[in-house]
């Protein structure tokens, strides 16, 4: 069966939270075009994190819905569609919560690929710590053996396991060094233009996002789009 076509990650009127009498976003409008980086922007508590599980299919909305490549999502976290869940890939800011302590690296960028019963697991690991530029003893240590930029390496290789068609980074260079943050931008760069992939940059960092995502937005405080940010369309 072919890839599905990239036309798009979006939130249509999107309503979500954990309390439905106090939304944290509201009918909230947003679009990750494939082949382009969208940033996310806003104070803390706007609700950038929770508009990131939505579109990475992992929260459900009160109100609204989230299509996928034109098609609507009828389902999130473990009722998602296998089809759609793995089109959506999402790198977090703390890397060292989003590994098992008991894993190796290798067996933490494999986890998916297990998961699903790709073939030539062993090879195709390989492949990823190369493309992440971890070497093979690094593989072979766990999360407290490593520093937090090698770690998000890992995480990043694991996220690209799948081959996802869009990438959701949540705060993914809080933690790190400049050095290191610009290493992981130019790897997202980088699929992103061997695949047509569609980004949406969450970051505290307003610098960081001029210089790596092709439009910015921001959520108010009240979890509202500000419409001054939104991209213009014309006719």
């Amino acid at each position: 069966m072919p890839p599905p076509v990239l036309t798009g990650l979006r939130a249509d009127a999107v309503v979500a939270g954990y309390d439905p009498r106090r939304p944290v976003i509201n009918h909230v409008d947003l679009t990750v075009p494939a082949g382009r980086t969208t940033g996310l922007a806003g104070p803390s508590g706007s609700g950038k994190s929770t508009l990131a599980r939505v579109l990475a299919l992992l929260h459900k909305p009160f109100a609204g819905s989230v299509h996928l490549d034109d098609e609507p999502v009828t389902g999130f976290r473990h009722r998602t569609p296998h089809a759609q869940r793995v089109r959506v890939g999402v790198l977090f800011q703390q890397p060292r919560l989003s590994v098992d302590p008991r894993m190796t690296l290798r067996a933490a960028i494999g986890e998916p690929l297990l998961a699903t019963r790709a073939p030539d697991v062993a090879e195709r690991v390989d492949e990823l710590a190369d493309l992440v530029m971890l070497t093979s003893d690094l593989l072979t240590r766990r999360a407290h053996e490593v520093s937090d930029g090698q770690l998000q390496r890992a995480c990043l290789a694991r996220t690209l396991a799948l081959d996802p068609g869009y990438l959701i980074c949540d705060e993914m260079t809080t933690m790190l060094d400049a050095s290191t943050t610009a290493a992981l931008v130019g790897l997202i760069r980088d699929y992103q233009a061997r695949t047509g992939a569609g980004v949406l940059a969450i970051s505290h960092d307003t610098v960081l996002l001029d210089h790596w995502a092709d439009h910015t937005v921001r959520l108010t405080s009240g979890g509202v789009l500000d419409a001054s940010s939104a991209p213009t369309t014309t006719t």
